[in-house]
């Protein structure tokens, strides 16, 4: 069922609060943003069906349906003001102030130009309007005929063309299998193993790892040759693991990536 993968996160992130403290408070806000992000992915599917349709490859931000998702925007904006931490909470009252027009401008902006930082918007809108769409995107993605087999390893969605949020290494043989997981619409595309998606460096020893005791089926995998990393998670060490919920929890990891100069290739809901 696909209400169960959002039940899936919600749990997951639940897990990890009681055992990882310094990232608790962000999983518990991701539980009432994953709840939301629920509610409207099923409440989009019974408007829209469960059908599935032909989508050229990249073609998926080319569908958007503000009639069907600004009604929820209002309690959205409601939901983020009062569960998020101050300084997100004061932008998104600040942007629902802004009323239904500039709500409009704010989500075509995002899903125009992707979720990497619209030029015209500002960190937190932009935080905003993609934890918004992402349901959306996702509802399309999962409602889209299968794409063919690539010939290569695209660095961006080929639903989508959005960037990556993590990577994910899955049991096959006696290895893993490393695929990527786009940022908007979820959808997850094989990649190869040593290869940096941020510039495409292959040589081995421009490509570092680093994994922490506490959490050693999350990797952070960098590049010195653009100094960007994306951490990725190993679900041959932890198969409970759900990629984009573990994630959020190796604060510690994005925090040693950083203080070694490197940056983040898609920041996450909590904006790190």
């Amino acid at each position: 069922m696909i209400g169960g993968k959002w039940d899936q996160r919600i749990a997951r992130a639940s897990a990890l609060a009681a055992v990882h403290p310094a990232a608790a408070e962000g999983l518990r806000f991701y539980e009432r943003i994953a709840g939301f992000q629920r509610s409207l992915y099923a409440d989009v599917e019974a408007a829209l069906g469960s059908g599935k349709e032909a989508r050229p490859p990249g073609s998926l931000r080319e569908e958007l349906d503000l009639s069907l998702l600004l009604p929820s925007f209002p309690g959205f904006l409601a939901l983020v003001e009062a569960a998020a931490p101050a300084p997100l909470s004061q932008s998104t009252a600040e942007l629902g102030a802004g009323g239904a027009s500039r709500w409009q401008d704010v989500l075509v902006e995002l899903w125009s130009t992707g979720a990497d930082g619209p030029p015209r918007l500002n960190a937190a809108e932009a935080l905003i309007s993609w934890t918004f769409l992402q349901p959306y995107a996702e509802y399309l993605a999962d409602h889209s005929e299968a794409l063919a087999a690539a010939g290569d390893t695209p660095d961006r969605c080929p639903r989508c063309s959005g960037r990556p949020q993590v990577g994910v290494l899955r049991p096959l043989g006696d290895g893993g299998k490393r695929s990527l997981i786009c940022a908007l619409c979820a959808t997850e595309w094989d990649f190869r193993r040593i290869v940096c998606p941020a510039c495409g460096e292959e040589s081995v020893d421009k490509l570092p790892v680093y994994i922490a005791e506490e959490l050693g089926h999350v990797r952070v995998e960098a590049c010195d040759t653009c100094r960007h990393f994306i951490k990725t998670i190993d679900l041959t060490k932890d198969g409970r693991a759900v990629p984009v919920v573990d994630e959020l929890a190796a604060i510690p990891l994005s925090l040693w990536a950083e203080e070694h100069g490197y940056v983040k290739l898609r920041t996450n809901l909590l904006g790190i």
